[in-house]
């Protein structure tokens, strides 16, 4: 009897922020990390905040615009935070000065050779880069998804989302507002939110895949009963629910992915045996 095929990998990636460098070791570590053949078939889902506080938002979009299509780019990218004046000059939260904005959206403009808050951006932003961001989806959902658990391989439906879902709102709305990318909707928490998507939908579980702010969220439907993971504050496993993604868009933290089904993390700080 011949063994049964294996499960399809997953790969869900962690905020960028602009630290190209990082996605570049990241990606070979997980290259290192699986059989060539396994990673080039992956699924692989990117989870939003490609821009701010890193130095390289330009180099990072002419990157994920080169990949093959069968790469999916989820989340939103930090469009609305890209300008703005501030009075405070330092972050007393994280300890650093701002640059240019609260969102620290200076490294951007500056990435496309225009100073912040500058209305050169929209000239000196390609035009295959518009559209990438033009077509960014808010909500990825994805089928017959395996995860390792305690109990065994389990098959899931995963929804990926930037921020959250949240607690008390009906799931189906709050999809179908997703799918509709309706820019015109000034703030969409389930992008944005962050104490507004920290409480879970009931009668669910979820893993977060976030330092600090609210981000990248995984969603697992676990069949027959439902089952949410997301992401949200700290490296921290328990049971189904990983906190992952260490960034934060910090120069010093690593940039994580979580492989699917072996619910393995990569950082872009590995050191892989070669």
């Amino acid at each position: 009897m011949s063994e049964p095929p294996k499960p399809r990998l997953v790969i869900c990636m962690g905020d960028i922020h602009g630290f190209i460098t990082k996605l570049q070791i990241l990606w070979s570590n997980l290259e290192a990390s699986l059989d060539r053949s396994e990673f080039e078939t992956a699924t692989l889902i990117f989870l939003g905040d490609y821009c701010d506080r890193g130095p390289g938002t330009r180099h990072l979009i002419e990157f994920l615009v080169s990949l093959p299509s069968r790469y999916l780019l989820g989340g939103v990218l930090q469009g609305r935070r890209w300008s703005g004046k501030i009075k405070v000059k330092f972050n007393t939260v994280k300890g650093t000065e701002y640059q240019g904005s609260i969102y620290d959206a200076g490294p951007t403009f500056e990435s496309y050779g225009v100073l912040h808050a500058s209305a050169d951006l929209v000239k000196a932003v390609p035009d295959d880069h518009k559209k990438f961001l033009a077509d960014l989806v808010w909500v990825h959902e994805e089928d017959d998804v395996f995860v390792n658990t305690d109990d065994g391989v389990k098959c899931c439906k995963l929804i990926a989302v930037h921020a959250g879902l949240e607690k008390g709102k009906d799931l189906k709305e709050q999809l179908k507002l997703l799918k509709a990318r309706d820019t015109r909707v000034p703030k969409v928490e389930a992008l944005s939110g962050r104490k507004s998507v920290w409480d879970i939908p009931e009668k669910t579980y979820i893993l977060r895949i976030k330092y600090f702010k609210v981000s990248s969220l995984f969603h697992f439907f676990r069949k027959g009963q439902k089952h949410l993971i997301r992401h949200h504050g700290k490296l921290h496993v328990e049971g189904l629910r990983l906190i992952i993604d260490e960034g934060g868009g910090y120069k010093d933290r690593p940039v994580a992915a979580i492989i699917l089904p072996s619910m393995k993390i990569i950082r872009d700080t590995d050191v892989l045996a070669k």
